[in-house]
This record gives structure tokens, C-alpha cells and sequence, in this order.
């Protein structure tokens, strides 16, 4: 994107990577970073067979050069777009970067202020961090994949939103951030290792904090927002569709009870919802309740209310949510659905700029703007050093 949002101006360079190191970049590019990716150069022939922007839309807002890394007039000119950058990203496993003449040392050699982020899932060291491993291996280790999943059931892995995004690009993109702060005011880069397990980690500091206090006593499914509570769980309506209750507290428990007309025994009275003892009855109750209306007829009772009620939302359906059609939560750009960026900034709001680029699109470009005449270009294109 160009000159939107809080981050305009500030300049990345992403090394090409899988999963969490583009996530970031995206949310990087998305605030109005100036993101250059540098992708291998695809076979003769390969970027002829696909026609408009990239489908990977995690690729958007920035601009792709092609470069092989394998050719050292291809690392110089990592190098010198290293020279032009603010930050650098990279998520292969620990030492690549380093053999490729490419590792922080180098890079912070030739631009004192870099910002060198670097994304793993087990770190820069530590006895698995020379393996390979994959968002579900991250979560296991950490507790969190053991806690997600009802009773008597395996766990569930939570596709990969939790350890990859969550615990991996978010702190990645915040890591980053802090040390451009840093940097503004000691003049000096740094190094971010960003490990998906140790973001992880720390996502789960708020259940560590309730098991301390005595308020998560049981193992996976027994606890109140792990679909223990009858009143935090999913229910099936009459016509197969799927509701969300989220009554968590008191008065919004007792709303939804009187709001859904829902027949008050032992197990479902307001005064007696904290028991566990009772969930399971309770849970019946509410099951058969849901199941005698379709969730177009649950929506239009209890959305708009305290009863803290919403409709399970298909990947299809979730842009057209009156809330999120208000809030612009999602948008159509360059003819594709998709969600807009966040956070909100009241001052200088972000806006989607470029579409996914394919590989090497702007090599062109890009070069252009280290001071490569083109014919210098088509010498390196010639070489397979560009693509």
C-alpha cells in the first residue's frame, strides 16, 4: 500500500517464507508498510499460467521481487535492499540465513538500524530448534492443544490460529514494532526471535492465571469456557444451523433465560448455574430448547440483547453479519472478499492497497530503485540470478 496508515513509510524487506512469517508481513503491509518479498524465481514459463493477482491473499499489499539466493549477485542484492530497509524478516530454521551470507551479523553490518525478525516455531536454540515441527506440534508442548476439545474426547487441533498466527506472526509483528520504537530512539537495530512456542505460551498465561485461582479445576471440557458450562457452548437449531451462548455472567444468564422462555428447573435456574453439578442437565434442557426453533428465529429473539447469543457463522456467510457489514469488517478489493486490516486508527486509518502479488512481478520495479539500469536487469535475468 502506499502512504496509508500508521506504519507509511516504514520499509520491509521479507524474505519468502511459509505460514507465519507472511502472516506478519501481511500485517505489516496491511498498516502501511512498504513491504518488498523476495521470492525465488519461478520455472520458464511458470508466472504465464496465472493470470491477475496471486490467490494467496496473506501475499497482499506488497510489491514481489524475484531473486535467487543461491547466486551470489543475487545475496548482493538482498544486501542492498537491506541497505534501503527497516526491517528484515525471515522464518527458516536457524542457520540458513547465516550460511547464505544473509544472517544478522551481515545485515546489521551494513544497516546499523536494522530491525532482523526472525519466526520459528522452536526458536533460535534449545535442543529441537535445528528440527522441523508444524503449528500442532507447537500448541502440544506448550498446553494449549491439550485444553481445547470436549470430555472424553482427543483434542482438537484449532486449525492454525492459535500457535502459527497467534502465538507465532502476532508476536512477530509486535516484536517487531517495539524494536522500531527502539530503535527511533537508540539508533540501533536489533535482533527479534519470535518462536511460535513461546507466543504460545504466553496465550495461555490467562488460564494458568485462573487454574492459580482455583477457577479451572478440571481436565479438558470440564471448565467454563472450554464447553464445560452448559451456558458457553454450541447448540443445534431445528434446522441443523449452530448457536453460540456465551451467558457467562449472572445477569446476561438469567436474560437469555428469560428471553429464550426456556423453563426454569434446578439445573437451569439463574441462582444455580455456578454448580457444576448441574451442567449436564442443564445442557439437555438447552439442547432440547434450541432444537425446537430454526437459528433465523434464535437470532432474531436474542442477537440483539444481553443474552450474549450469536449464530455460527459458515466462512461464507460471516461478511454479511449486520456488525460486521456495518464495521466494514470485511471488504471486496480487487474483486475478492476478504477481511479488512486492523486495528482501527482514528488518524491515519489503514486501507488495502496492492493485491497479492505474483512472484517476481516487480522485480523490475524494485531494481529500478536500487539504480540497476535495465540493462544490468536483463543481464541478471539472463543469468537466472532474477526471475
Amino acid at each position: 500500500m502506499d502512504g496509508s496508515g500508521p506504519l507509511a513509510g516504514t520499509r520491509v524487506l521479507e524474505v519468502a517464507g511459509l505460514g507465519p512469517g507472511p502472516f506478519a508481513a501481511m500485517l505489516l503491509a496491511d498498516l502501511g508498510a512498504d513491504v518488498v518479498r523476495v521470492d525465488r524465481p519461478e520455472p520458464a514459463g511458470a508466472a504465464a499460467a496465472g493470470a491477475g493477482p496471486h490467490p494467496d491473499l496473506v501475499r497482499r499489499g506488497r510489491r514481489s521481487v524475484a531473486i535467487d539466493l543461491k547466486h551470489t549477485a543475487g545475496r548482493e542484492l538482498v544486501l542492498d535492499l537491506v541497505d534501503r530497509s527497516d526491517v528484515l524478516l525471515e522464518g527458516f530454521r536457524p542457520g540458513v540465513m547465516e550460511r547464505l551470507g544473509l544472517g544478522p551479523d551481515e545485515c546489521l553490518g551494513r544497516n546499523p538500524r536494522l530491525v532482523y525478525g526472525r519466526m520459528t516455531g522452536w526458536g533460535q536454540d534449545g535442543p529441537l530448534a535445528a528440527y522441523a515441527g508444524h503449528d500442532i506440534d507447537y500448541i502440544a508442548v506448550t498446553g494449549a492443544l491439550a485444553g481445547i476439545g470436549r470430555a472424553g474426547e482427543l483434542p482438537v487441533p484449532p486449525i492454525n490460529l492459535v500457535g502459527d498466527l497467534g502465538g507465532g506472526a502476532l508476536f512477530l509483528a509486535l516484536g517487531v514494532v517495539c524494536a522500531l520504537l527502539e530503535t527511533a530512539r537508540s539508533g540501533r537495530g536489533q535482533v527479534v526471535d519470535a518462536a511460535i512456542v513461546d507466543g504460545t505460551a504466553v496465550l495461555t498465561t490467562f488460564v494458568h492465571g485462573l487454574r492459580r485461582q482455583g477457577l479451572w479445576p478440571g481436565g479438558r471440557g470440564h471448565n467454563l469456557l472450554d464447553s464445560g458450562a452448559p451456558f458457553y457452548d454450541v447448540y443445534a437449531c431445528a434446522d441443523g444451523e449452530l448457536l453460540a451462548v456465551g451467558a457467562l455472567e449472572p445477569q446476561f444468564y438469567a436474560e437469555l433465560v428469560e428471553r429464550s422462555g426456556l423453563a426454569t428447573t434446578e439445573a437451569t435456574d439463574p441462582s444455580t448455574r455456578g454448580d457444576p453439578a448441574g451442567w449436564e442437565d442443564a445442557r439437555a434442557e438447552w439442547a432440547r430448547l434450541f432444537a425446537t426453533r430454526p437459528r433465523a428465529e434464535w437470532v432474531a429473539l436474542l442477537a440483539e440483547s444481553d443474552a450474549c447469543v450469536a449464530p455460527v457463522l459458515g466462512w461464507d456467510e460471516a461478511a454479511d453479519h449486520p456488525q460486521l457489514a456495518a464495521r466494514g469488517t470485511f471488504v471486496e478489493h480487487d474483486g475478492v472478499v476478504q477481511p479488512a486490516p486492523a486495528p482501527r486508527f482514528g488518524r491515519t486509518p489503514a486501507a488495502l492497497g496492492r493485491p497479492a502479488p505474483r512472484p517476481g512481478q516487480d522485480t523490475d520495479d524494485v531494481l529500478a530503485g536500487l539504480g540497476l539500469a535495465a540493462a544490468r536487469v536483463a543481464e541478471l535475468r539472463a543469468a537466472g540470478v532474477v526471475g
